[in-house]
């Protein structure tokens, strides 16, 4: 069975896999219920440790970006890749997978993963941001958990009837084992 810790909290306790794991981050607007969510694994693990900043892996990493847009967002015409900062994901239009909700907002999920080699940070949790770490010996079991925890956060955080929100999971299913192919064996 699959184990879901908050990422911080597993690092302070020392808790955290030094060789593959799988990292989950939402990050929530404080002005709408724009939400960026980001399924990351990691492996070839140099180091792991606490920057200003957050916790950055010295390690390759590959990501994958699901957005939930709220029907209201002013800027739902731009490419995701080109909004500002606090909006934006690697990703335009054509890259996503986009489900539209009963109530018009949109779920993007990205078609592909996108490689991070050497290193990427972890921000630093804070009231609009947090993240967990999911580990097991079963990547099926990981996979279900990962699935499970976003579409709860959908329901529950952002309001999304369960229907658009099990549509969306069905999507991100799809696209997940890309993420979650073991570094060194592809």
């Amino acid at each position: 069975m699959a184990n879901i810790k908050n990422l911080f909290d597993a690092y302070n306790k020392g808790q955290l896999p030094n060789n593959t794991g799988y990292i989950i981050t939402q990050v929530f607007s404080d002005t709408s219920a724009y939400t960026r969510m980001e399924i990351i694994s990691y492996g070839n693990v140099k180091d792991i440790y606490r920057t200003e900043e957050g916790l950055t892996f010295q390690a390759d990493g590959r990501k994958l970006y699901l957005l939930f847009e709220p029907v209201s967002y002013y800027e739902k015409h731009t490419d995701p890749c080109y909004r500002d900062d606090a909006h934006k994901i690697p990703y335009r239009f054509k890259e996503l997978e986009i489900h539209s909700t009963k109530r018009q907002d949109k779920i993007m999920v990205g078609k592909q993963p996108v490689d991070t080699y050497t290193s990427f940070t972890i921000l630093n949790p804070s009231t609009f941001n947090i993240s967990h770490i999911i580990s097991g010996d079963d990547r099926a079991d990981i996979g279900e958990t990962i699935l499970a925890f976003l579409n709860e956060s959908l329901v529950k955080n952002l309001k999304v009837p369960r229907t658009d929100a099990k549509a969306a999971m069905d999507i991100l299913a799809d696209v997940l084992p890309l993420v979650m192919a073991p570094y060194g064996i592809e």
